[in-house]
């Protein structure tokens, strides 16, 4: 396979434990369709990859490696870093960098679902508490 940015051959690499194509020159990585998912994995637990993952779609610029057909963009849970995959569905092709990227919000997200479910744990007991501590007590419980 090429590179789908400047042509030239992708060469196997072990990345993060997976098999990815390389290009040596832009240093792109192209993920092969489970791929994505499988690198997702490797910075926070199941929970955090659900949900949808391309937000505004658009064309890309971009040929498939594999089978030379369109790809098209689109942005990464609805961050600001877009990635553009096949449309048939055999890739991901991630800018250099983007790979790092991908990992970063991740695990950002990874943070804010454990947050946002302490948060819930806490008003839970808060309202089960409902009304018998001081203020300050029950402020303090919404962020234990």
């Amino acid at each position: 396979m090429n590179c789908p940015r400047c042509q030239r051959p992708l060469d196997e690499k072990k990345y993060r434990g997976l098999e990815v194509d390389r290009c040596s020159a832009c240093r792109g990585l192209w993920l092969d369709f489970p791929e994505l998912e499988e690198l997702e994995s490797t910075a926070a637990k199941s929970e955090a990859l659900a949900g949808t993952r391309d937000y505004s779609r658009r064309d890309s610029e971009l040929r498939c490696p594999h089978c030379g057909g369109p790809m098209e963009t689109f942005n990464y849970r609805a961050y600001d870093l877009p990635i553009d995959h096949c449309v048939i569905g055999h890739g991901y092709w991630l800018d250099q960098g983007e790979e790092e990227r991908v990992l970063e919000l991740i695990k950002k997200r990874s943070r804010d679902l454990r947050r946002s479910g302490n948060a819930e744990e806490s008003w839970a007991r808060f309202m089960e508490r409902g009304g018998s501590r001081s203020f300050l007590d029950k402020v303090r419980d919404l962020f234990s």
